[in-house]
């Protein structure tokens, strides 16, 4: 079953129990992917749709950060409750070591020597990590990797 299939059957079962906040977390998801495949004119695949759950998932990072400068203790518990959800629909997420030990092996690979070279890493980098660590945080261990 691919992840589109997981979140459809995830929909009917919160619509089945009557989970309002996984009901609608999924249904925003679900209409992300259906609008990005209008979009590129193709049917996504499992990795189109881990990218658009992690940055629906980024998205509401930063909706609880700008609810905590408000002080709206109800939308942090909602938006957090929501990005659980959706964290059941990736898969498992890398240790900040696991990267770090990736971003050497990467770095060695392609020969870096300096921040000049961030973009060769990443390239080999980010097909290995494949939604499993996101894009920013990969980028600022290899950054800090070439700096030291």
């Amino acid at each position: 079953m691919d992840l589109r299939q997981q979140l459809e059957t995830s929909l009917r079962d919160s619509l089945k129990s009557g989970d309002e906040i996984k009901k609608l977390t999924i249904r925003m998801v679900l209409s992300a992917v259906k609008f990005l495949e209008i979009e590129k004119g193709k049917t996504l695949d499992d990795s189109g749709v881990i990218s658009v759950i992690q940055k629906e998932i980024k998205s509401r990072r930063e909706s609880i950060q700008d609810a905590q400068k408000a002080n709206r203790t109800d939308i942090i518990e909602t938006t957090q409750m929501e990005i659980s959800i959706l964290e059941t629909f990736l898969p498992k997420q890398l240790t900040e070591d696991e990267i770090r030990s990736m971003a050497n092996s990467a770095i060695e690979e392609v020969h870096a020597q300096s921040i000049a070279d961030i973009g060769k890493v990443m390239k080999v980098i980010i097909p290995r990590i494949q939604g499993r660590a996101p894009n920013g945080q990969v980028s600022q261990i290899i950054r800090n990797l070439l700096l030291n």
